[in-house]
């Protein structure tokens, strides 16, 4: 996917997670130039080495974040890996530009107030790319993913997860559910994937199915889901036995350890088309 203008250098707003590390990696193989705006108590450390510029903030420290762009000659950027809600709650120290931003906000959801916080950025000249953005490789492919297919049992429980993910992400709570024998045994909310996972993993015994995908009309710019090694061992310290991903929009973080350690727990991953 090409850029939106002929910069080559690009800017990452980056939330917690590998998936910014790999961003980097990434596009900096392609010939960009990274500057990060690094989040204290989300963002992992070591990002720093991955980046040729890396500013560390609080959450909400907004006209920072903006400076410190401008200051690097950032004109595009992307917003990558999460902000828990737990953290906004414990952490958040808004400045007055950020407290003008959220008031301005009819709803505090996700989308919400990414779509203000994206806005303000763009009206000061910083584009702000879809996340897809030079994610080639790295996107999960449709069909099944791995040696082990879903049993019948398996297929009616990943498309009542599908379905259900549907109504849920139309009220912004969450793009994860945990399904056994026809019974959504967890949501996910503002504890993220990780946690839900554990908790449907633990409600519904052996051989639970996990089902991700993104919300109806889904802004692409930011939020996109995203499993790693981690989601595969949380998943098999639960027994669960299936994890259901949508294709094209889902982020697999180190594929090959992912598949490696899905082959040895004997679980099947399966990529699914959003129109189905």
């Amino acid at each position: 996917m090409s850029p939106p203008n002929d910069s080559k250098r690009i800017g990452l707003i980056a939330g917690d997670g590998r998936f910014p590390i790999i961003f980097a990696d990434n596009v900096r193989r392609l010939g960009f130039t990274v500057s990060a705006i690094a989040h204290l108590g989300s963002t992992l450390p070591e990002l720093e080495s991955h980046v040729e510029h890396i500013h560390w903030l609080k959450i909400g420290q907004f006209s920072k974040a903006l400076a410190a762009l401008k200051q690097d000659g950032v004109r595009q950027a992307v917003m990558l890996g999460g902000i828990k809600k737990t953290n906004v709650f414990t952490t958040l120290r808004p400045d007055l530009r950020a407290l003008a931003i959220f008031s301005r906000l009819k709803q505090w959801k996700d989308d919400a107030i990414l779509r203000e916080v994206a806005g303000e950025l763009e009206r000061e000249g910083i584009e702000i790319c879809e996340s897809t953005f030079g994610l080639d490789g790295i996107l999960a492919d449709e069909g099944y993913l791995t040696s082990r297919k879903p049993s019948k049992k398996e297929e009616e429980d990943i498309q009542l997860g599908w379905e259900a993910l549907m109504t849920l992400g139309q009220l912004d709570i969450g793009q994860c559910v945990v399904v056994k024998n026809q019974v959504i045994v967890a949501v996910e909310a503002v504890e993220g994937t990780d946690e839900a996972i554990t908790r449907g993993g633990t409600l519904g015994g052996k051989g639970t199915v996990v089902v991700k995908r993104t919300k109806p009309h889904q802004d692409l710019r930011f939020d996109l889901p995203a499993i790693g090694p981690q989601t595969i061992r949380t998943m098999t310290a639960v027994q669960a036995k299936v994890l259901a991903i949508e294709a094209g929009r889902t982020v697999i973080l180190d594929r090959d350890e992912v598949f490696s350690l899905a082959k040895e727990a004997g679980i099947s991953i399966v990529g699914k088309s959003a129109q189905v």
